[in-house]
């Protein structure tokens, strides 16, 4: 028999090179291709037909933008409120989500909490397993609490035969759970090739965007944290949520990076129990330690996840360091950090350049945005000086190479959000000071680094 040809295929574009290569030829990255086996020149000739490919919507004339009706999508609220926060209101019909996260994170057990709750209001819904048989759905139920379901499992890998079975059972919402085991006759290569993941998230979004039904796809993620698979297969949905959190923790994060109809950059916050995940009202508490007296080296920032204020606890550890001091932080960008520390030493007259520096953002969130600035600089302060801020005390703002103290975004509801949780004492960007007294919150607003040291000195 003659041996199979064999082509290596970049995981993240799909350019494919007859040999190994380091570098991609097609998008440059590094270490991405991966052994694949070449398509038979007569395999799969039928599937260029017109029909395979057909637009997602029907052809129509070219008309003026001002004149195409517009109206607002219809939503399905999940019956879970966290999830439909980060949804922007619910699942749209005929929309594609794409829900990626580590191993053992939760995604099977949230999205059959959510199959449960929708077909209880009365919809018909369809989960399509290839990872697990159907019995072991079962006993995940059983384990849920949802010994009763009636969620209908299909337990199946090819995508004939699971097109051919939405279309017969016709549910309203379908969860494909994984895409990457799911495979098409049509092509040689194997489950969880570029190739395969690509057809069948692209033969799936359209049986969506052509019958109206909403398709839940649930991704692996590689050892770096992003989707595994092509990248198109981001661009081809509608919606891409990444399940975030520690598997230690019992908390975990719903992020959407992308969404065609909502908000980006919104979290929904669940607790694993017993019971399955159930959501968080107040994810503030979960970010914020307990400390019966204050302790140096700790600030709370008021954050905003999307449209919700959080409040974090920012720790720092000041300590004596040796010829090479060490500059650490968890959960905050490192290279920031250091940007601060001379930034504290050059307009404050704060050094800690022989000083060991470890910053940590409690709870295990990540904070991306410069509004956490202020708070980290004050408790590194606290830290350094061994004396902690005041009870009950916030603080956030963006600080400027020059040594200003830059507006946060959305400054007001920040504030409000910190006096509604009991916190008296605020330093806050100039911009930021609210023109109607806030009850129970003395904010003190600051222009630069120096004014806000000078006010935390004047509460002491």
């Amino acid at each position: 028999m003659a041996k199979d040809k064999t082509l290596y295929t970049c995981s993240e574009c799909g350019a494919s090179s007859p040999r190994w290569l380091g570098k991609c030829p097609g998008c440059g990255a590094w270490n991405t291709l991966v052994e694949t086996v070449a398509e038979l020149p007569g395999a799969g000739k039928n599937r260029l037909s017109g029909a395979q490919y057909a637009g997602l919507a029907p052809a129509q004339q070219v008309v003026p933008l001002s004149a195409i009706e517009a109206s607002e999508v219809a939503r399905t609220a999940t019956g879970l409120a966290e999830l439909d926060r980060v949804l922007g209101g619910g699942i749209v019909e005929g929309g594609v989500v794409l829900m990626g996260g580590d191993p053992g994170i939760g995604k099977s057990t949230l999205l059959l909490q959510a199959l449960d709750a929708l077909q209880q209001l009365g919809l018909p819904v369809l989960y399509v397993t290839g990872e697990e048989s159907g019995a072991q759905v079962a006993l995940r139920a059983r384990r849920l609490g949802l010994a009763a379901s009636q969620v209908q499992v299909l337990a199946e890998i090819q995508l004939e035969k699971i097109l051919t079975t939405v279309d017969a059972v016709q549910p309203a919402i379908c969860v494909i759970d994984s895409i990457q085991t799911i495979y098409s006759d049509q092509l040689a290569s194997a489950p969880g090739s570029v190739a395969q993941v690509r057809e069948c998230a692209a033969h799936l979004t359209r049986l969506a965007k052509a019958s109206g039904i909403a398709i839940v796809f649930v991704g692996h993620v590689t050892k770096e944290g992003a989707i595994a698979g092509p990248r198109v297969l981001e661009h081809m949905v509608d919606t891409v949520l990444y399940f975030e959190g520690d598997t230690h923790s019992s908390f975990r994060l719903v992020r959407a990076i992308k969404n065609r109809f909502g908000a980006v950059n919104e979290i929904g916050v669940f607790a694993m129990t017993e019971q399955g995940l159930k959501g968080v009202s107040n994810p503030s508490a979960i970010f914020l330690s307990q400390h019966s007296e204050p302790v140096p080296g700790s600030c709370v920032l008021v954050t905003l996840e999307g449209t919700r204020p959080l409040l974090v606890e920012i720790q720092a550890l000041v300590d004596g360091g040796g010829a090479n001091p060490r500059r650490l932080s968890v959960g905050l960008d490192r290279d920031r950090l250091a940007m601060l520390l001379a930034v504290l030493h050059r307009h404050a007259g704060v050094a800690c350049a022989d000083q060991d520096v470890f910053v940590n953002a409690v709870g295990g969130v990540r904070i991306s945005e410069p509004a956490a600035d202020l708070a980290v600089l004050l408790a590194i302060t606290s830290s350094l000086r061994a004396k902690p801020l005041p009870k009950g005390f916030i603080a956030f703002g963006e600080v400027g190479l020059a040594g200003e103290v830059r507006p946060a975004p959305r400054g007001q509801e920040r504030l409000k959000e910190a006096a509604k949780l009991g916190f008296t004492v605020a330093v806050v960007p100039k911009a930021n000071a609210p023109r109607k007294p806030i009850a129970g919150l003395t904010i003190h607003a600051v222009e630069r680094v120096e004014q806000a040291m000078d006010a935390v000195r004047g509460l002491g």
